[in-house]
């Protein structure tokens, strides 16, 4: 395997080919969410030789805070994806219910890589 220079200077979080490929997904959180889970769960490991248990609490609060935003913007994308197909004419346009199943295999496979 070839070294990428430009996969190198890509942030860590950033999706392999993100780069190359022009814009991937949206990301999951809204960045100042994320930035928010990001600090809790930064203090946790930092504080940890000092206050271990204490840190761990903090560690589990970004754990609880990072799952509830993921329902929360699970919730909304099934929302608006069903909205998309489930009170349609049945009658509807095969491409677009192809749009849909297309759209769930993307929210799925998202899910996978985690």
């Amino acid at each position: 395997m070839m070294y990428d220079q430009n996969r190198a200077r890509q942030p860590a979080d950033q999706p392999r080919g993100a780069g190359s490929r022009g814009p991937g997904p949206a990301p999951l959180f809204p960045s100042a969410e994320r930035d928010k889970i990001a600090q809790l769960l930064g203090r946790a490991l930092n504080t940890f030789p000092d206050t271990p248990l204490q840190s761990l609490e903090e560690a589990e609060g970004a754990f609880d805070e990072a799952t509830a935003q993921l329902m929360a913007v699970l919730a909304e994308q099934r929302r608006t994806l069903r909205e998309g197909w489930q009170d349609h004419d049945p009658e509807t346009q095969s491409a677009e219910l192809h749009l849909a199943l297309r759209q769930y295999r993307e929210v799925i496979q998202r899910l996978l890589r985690l």
